[in-house]
């Protein structure tokens, strides 16, 4: 009787357990082949110099998982799982198991969507599905943001997809607005001068459009002068600090003071 078990244990082995066995070598191995194969067609592409960044990226994501996918299949039918009949059951309970791939689906379908339309490249600052960050990739499900101080932001592609996309580096040139109150008591004119001055000799500021330096409100305690000036999107951050500070200095040197908010208060006594 012993005997008999242990024949038929070895002969599940040899028809079962080598095939299973067998199954897990292709599905390793199809998985590093996947990988491989993602950056020969990135490696690929990118001899096209007409192709864009993200699109490389989401293709060489896509031959990925495509490959897997394959193998899956055919690690499946290695063990002897029918896949015809699994099509068959997904066919019939094919309601429920959209509605539960209902957001992966949306993910792949957003991305594509994305890669049509192009929203924003890699390399591009944008503020896209609550977040703000530089665009480092576009894969099948997801988008990958990182912030000013390097921190990765993973966003699913129907959420970008759904909301509004601000590009802060769409365009070639940006506009950068400065608001300075000065006291009722200076001089107007002088502020002015001085304030041109600084853009004059600022050569990062474009000529065309022309800069604006205009008195745009009398508030409560300073007259508020408004400077609109057009640089490129790459200096725009630079030249904002840089302004912002000699703007200051500035001032100072002429003896042109900044006030700032005020309360009097009167003590009555009965």
């Amino acid at each position: 009787m012993e005997q008999l078990n242990t024949q038929v244990l070895f002969d599940l082995f040899i028809t079962y357990g080598l095939k299973v066995i067998i199954g897990l070598v292709l599905l390793f191995a199809g998985i590093k082949i996947a990988g491989f194969a993602e950056k020969k067609v990135v490696n690929l592409l990118h001899s096209r110099k007409e192709l864009d960044e993200m699109l490389v990226r989401f293709l060489g994501n896509l031959a990925r998982y495509g490959i897997i996918a394959v193998v899956v299949t055919l690690v499946l039918n290695q063990v002897g799982v029918q896949t015809a009949s699994i099509i068959a059951v997904l066919g019939t309970v094919g309601l429920a198991i959209g509605l539960a791939l209902q957001g992966t689906l949306s993910n792949i379908a957003s991305g594509v969507m994305l890669m049509i339309f192009k929203p924003f490249t890699i390399g591009q600052y944008v503020e896209t599905g609550g977040h703000s960050g530089t665009v480092k990739a576009v894969n099948l499900f997801t988008t990958e943001l990182a912030t000013p101080d390097n921190v990765q932001i993973i966003i699913p592609n129907n959420a970008v997809w759904g909301s509004s996309v601000v590009n802060y580096s769409y365009h070639e040139t940006r506009r950068a607005d400065f608001t300075l109150g000065i006291s009722y008591n200076d001089s107007i004119e002088q502020a002015l001068s001085t304030l041109r001055q600084v853009i004059d000799n600022e050569p990062r500021i474009h000529k065309d459009p022309e800069p604006q330096v205009v008195v745009s409100e009398l508030a409560d305690s300073s007259v508020n002068i408004t400077v609109r000036i057009w640089v490129a999107a790459s200096d725009y951050w630079p030249v904002k600090f840089d302004l912002t500070r000699r703007f200051k200095e500035e001032f100072d040197k002429a003896g042109i003071s900044i006030p700032f908010p005020q309360q009097e208060i009167r003590l009555v006594k009965e």
